[in-house]
């Protein structure tokens, strides 16, 4: 039992800031990656970052330079630090991670939260 759960979205003019959070929680023996998702309706899910069990990270070149990954491995937890945000913004944000249930097993399973919607006004 695994459960996701994002928060922090909220309506914000354009060029306001925003920071995601998501905790993780449940039979979790280690996080090997967290990331951030989004989708805006007729559209498809998209990456927006990730971040790797060793920090290393990855954005999409839509927010590159404006939103940043981070990660609190104690508390099993990530964050989206997003700036200078544009209209084009507007999505459900979503958190995905990838877990190792036991000390014994290499298998690895995917979680989604049930995202947070962020809206950015002109």
């Amino acid at each position: 039992q695994v459960h996701v759960l994002e928060s922090g979205g909220d309506l914000v003019q354009a060029g306001g800031s925003l920071r995601l959070s998501c905790i993780a929680s449940g039979s979790i023996f280690s996080i090997k990656l967290m990331g951030w998702y989004r989708q805006a309706p007729g559209s498809q899910r998209e990456l927006v970052a990730i971040i790797t069990s060793t920090g290393n990270t990855t954005y999409a070149d839509s927010v590159k330079g404006r939103f940043t990954i981070s990660r609190d491995n104690a508390k099993n937890t990530a964050y989206l630090q997003m700036n200078s945000l544009k209209f084009e913004d507007t999505a459900l944000y979503y958190c995905n991670i990838i877990v190792t249930s036991t000390a014994w097993s290499a298998a690895e399973f995917g979680y989604w939260g049930q995202g947070t919607q962020v809206t950015v006004s002109s």
